[in-house]
């Protein structure tokens, strides 16, 4: 897939910028320029919050009609814990409490399996993140293999 290659192409060069202030990190301020960076060029909605509601296999996303709220919900829950950060982002991982994942330590079965039973229970999310945070958190190596699993994840078997 041609955008799958320039939007990870896009996702490396991320590593060097400092597109997304550290005060920014868990808001969707920063989610949408992350977005737009990554997919600008490639997608008119680059960057937006969404309009339609999108499903992939049996997990629906979001309903567009609650997003506008959920999103505001996301922005004002703590972040203070493991737990709640994985209520949260995973991503705010590196900013409280100086760690992250080793996407390479989780089974891509086990990773969608738990995120379709997230939906109702987070618990096994919560377990596999859990056994793969690693405080390699200013590694290259382990965000650029975050990059190549989150691919990896969406292809179709």
């Amino acid at each position: 897939m041609l955008y799958g290659t320039k939007s990870r192409k896009k996702a490396y060069t991320l590593w060097e910028s400092d597109l997304v202030a550290d005060k920014d990190v868990g808001k969707v301020k920063a989610l949408q320029q992350i977005h737009a960076y990554l997919f600008g060029g490639l997608y008119d909605f680059a960057g937006k919050i969404r309009t339609k509601t999108i499903a992939k296999g049996n997990m629906l996303f979001c309903l567009t009609g609650h997003l506008h709220s959920y999103l505001k919900t996301v922005e004002t829950m703590p972040e203070t814990t493991f737990d709640e950060i994985v209520d949260k982002l995973d991503l705010i991982f590196k900013k409280r409490m100086k760690k992250c994942v080793d996407w390479s330590k989780i089974n891509k079965k086990d990773y969608l399996d738990a995120m379709i039973a997230s939906q109702l229970d987070s618990t096994r999310i919560r377990e596999l993140l859990k056994q793969a945070l690693t405080d390699r958190i200013d590694d290259r190596e382990i965000f650029m293999k975050g990059i190549d699993y989150s691919y990896y994840y969406e292809q179709e078997e």
